[in-house]
């Protein structure tokens, strides 16, 4: 099995962050899943005080991924990022956007979120 990718702790120390069983939990998934998701980039985690924690940005309200998290993951890994880059750049402020990336997916704003990830690429 391969192991799980995850970031170095980028983040503020306030932003908010679950265990894995929490977002297992909150996503009525077992654990083993959410590893799963992570795995497949899906997901992206830090390590905080020795364990794997999840952005709670990362998952919505009622239980479920954010709408395009997984893919904006994605375009930023086939663009060469690290996790650590990703990470920065999802919480790191966009006056164009305006907010975080992570905002704007939350509030379904994806399209302007993708698109600014595949500029980076070029």
């Amino acid at each position: 099995m391969s192991p799980i990718p995850s970031a170095e702790d980028v983040l503020e120390p306030d932003v908010e962050v679950l265990t894995l069983p929490e977002v297992a939990a909150r996503l009525s998934l077992p654990v083993t899943r959410v590893q799963q998701a992570l795995r497949d980039g899906h997901l992206l985690a830090v390590r905080r005080d020795g364990g794997l924690v999840v952005p709670a940005l990362f998952l919505t309200d009622d239980g479920a991924i954010v709408k395009g998290l997984p893919g904006t993951i994605t375009v930023l890994t086939d663009s060469g990022f690290t996790p650590d880059d990703i990470m920065r750049w999802l919480f790191t402020a966009d006056d164009s956007l305006p907010g975080t990336p992570i905002e704007a997916l939350r509030t379904n704003r994806g399209t302007e979120v993708k698109r600014r990830a595949q500029a980076l690429a070029f």
